[in-house]
């Protein structure tokens, strides 16, 4: 350990991590009322069974989704930014150009021919995933998207150049781009229009068109963020740099198990065919629903603090990435325990506005998968542990067990013990469970002093604040219960609205009086934006 940092260079001038990863939060809770909104209109614009289904549409999603996460995702950011980090801790610049031009070049090239290799082979693909009368519709869909993971993966190496850099505006508005394209096409192209032969004939395929277009608008919004970085692509990679080649040996990890954790997501789609009609739309807009949480808290402020974390080893400084991680640690579980009590007590609330047709269907799908949440925002963090000392490898192997263990119980529980659609739920939050253990074990193992007393006497007593945090969202759905005839945003909008004052105003509290240092600073910060004086010229 080396406690005395450099001082020979000019301190950065960053953004603090807590104002980073307000602006994560926030921009991603933006993102995912849209992606709310967007799955609202798909599911009211469009048929949920037929030849021009949402079934369609789900299925012909997961396959891009597979070739990005698996090829391109492991790079853009956990094996990137890590080697970035160290060269700028050496102010080595022109490294830092060269690293990223290396990058996306050779990453263009792979995903250029994955895409072609989908347009072709579309039909071939997609016919193994839905049902005869929907195999026209899903190819015609996956071709228009066969080029996002493309987009997607040019966006993803300039966001890492960005993060590492200190700049997350342009990363955190650019998905807003990508949801508002599909919203829009959701309008225009709504089956609704289509009895006029106006664009709503297309139907379905049309959502294609948005997201096609939603790719290109977000690419081109992390373009703008590299303004004024002084980065310069050059029309080369550089095969023989020691460092290009750790960021490739690191992505062959990731990537599979970002590969087999897609591979994981056909496979279910797959068991959800096989259960009936329906049942695809019905767990993917379940699922969605869960990953809300995951992506606004565990995500972002992960995100957020991962170019940190990476950062103090590079000092040098274990000490003080050990010291961080357990801040942002706490500070995750702490905020997602509430978080999870409201999306199991309010679940049918949620999956009536999200989806009126069948929300009973989504619902049980959405209790069952209420530990997911939990530990899927806790590994958000977790995992970056590993990555931040670019250790790729422990979490390929944790999750090639977990996912196993996830296909093996999904088939179970749905065929052994006829638990249908929600088997796959009660999978889901199992294996999230274990995979969170694991991990857990193994980092205590290599750092016996990493989760001390304090850490282990906090989550104590976070965990007895839930309790409380409980019996409020249990008493006020009693107060405020879901009608049979409760419809509309506005009406499930305010009865969500006070479960949620009552539940986290409830965790805020007890914490308070528990003595919990999150709670401290939220209400600090309250009082000061409450008592803030407004200076008037």
């Amino acid at each position: 350990m080396n406690p005395t940092a450099p001082t020979s260079k000019p301190r950065s001038k960053r953004v603090p991590l807590a104002s980073v990863a307000t602006l994560l939060v926030a921009t991603s809770l933006i993102g995912q009322v849209l992606g709310f909104l967007r799955t609202k209109l798909v599911n009211a614009n469009f048929p949920a069974t037929g030849p021009n289904s949402t079934d369609a549409y789900f299925a012909a999603f997961n396959i891009p989704d597979f070739f990005f996460f698996t090829i391109a995702a492991g790079a853009l950011g956990v094996a990137f930014i890590p080697v970035l980090a160290d060269h700028l801790q050496r102010g080595d610049r022109k490294g830092v150009n060269e690293l990223t031009t290396s990058l996306l070049n050779s990453m263009v090239i792979i995903m250029f021919g994955i895409g072609v290799l989908m347009f072709v082979f579309a039909e071939q693909i997609i016919k193994h995933f839905v049902g005869p009368d929907q195999v026209h519709t899903g190819t015609l869909i996956l071709r228009m998207i066969a080029f996002n993971p493309l987009f997607f993966t040019i966006s993803g190496v300039l966001t890492s150049l960005q993060q590492s850099l200190g700049r997350f505006f342009f990363y955190a508005i650019a998905p807003l781009f990508y949801n508002s394209c599909i919203i829009a096409s959701a309008i225009v192209f709504s089956t609704a229009h289509g009895q006029s032969g106006g664009p709503g004939e297309l139907g379905v395929i049309g959502l294609g068109i948005g997201a096609l277009a939603g790719a290109v608008a977000q690419m081109l919004v992390i373009g703008l963020g590299t303004i004024n970085l002084r980065y310069r692509w050059q029309p080369r990679i550089l095969w023989r740099s020691s460092d290009f080649r750790l960021i490739l040996k690191q992505l062959a990890p990731r990537s599979l198990d970002q590969g087999v954790d897609q591979l994981n997501s056909i496979v279910e789609t797959k068991f959800a065919k096989d259960l009936g009609v329906g049942n695809i739309s019905y767990y993917n807009n379940a699922y969605v629903l869960s990953t809300a949480p995951a992506l606004l808290i565990g995500t972002a402020i992960s995100t957020a603090a991962f170019p940190r974390l990476s950062q103090r080893l590079s000092q040098g400084r274990p000490d003080l990435f050990r010291n961080d991680f357990l801040k942002v640690l706490r500070a995750i579980i702490w905020i997602t325990a509430p978080v999870v009590i409201i999306s199991y007590f309010a679940r049918g609330y949620l999956a009536r506005m999200i989806f009126t047709r069948s929300s009973t269907e989504i619902a049980l799908v959405f209790g069952f998968l209420a530990g997911a949440i939990f530990f899927r925002t806790i590994y958000t963090i977790l995992s970056r542990w590993f990555y931040a000392q670019k250790d790729t490898i422990t979490p390929m192997f944790v999750s090639l067990f977990t996912i196993s263990l996830n296909i093996f119980l999904a088939w179970w529980l749905t065929k052994s013990f006829d638990y249908g659609v929600a088997g796959l739920a009660i999978a889901q939050s199992v294996v999230a469970m274990v995979e969170v253990f694991i991990l857990l074990a193994i980092m205590i193992r290599r750092d016996h002093g990493l989760i001390n007393r304090v850490f282990w006497a906090g989550t104590a007593r976070i965990i007895s604040v839930s309790g409380f945090s409980m019996i409020a969202g249990y008493m006020a759905v009693q107060l405020y219960p879901l009608g049979a005839s409760d419809q509309g945003v506005l009406t499930l909008g305010t009865k969500l609205a006070v479960i949620s004052l009552v539940v986290f105003g409830t965790h805020v509290a007890v914490s308070a009086l528990f003595g919990l240092a999150e709670a401290r600073i939220v209400l600090r910060r309250l009082r000061r934006f409450i008592f803030l004086p407004i200076r008037l010229e």
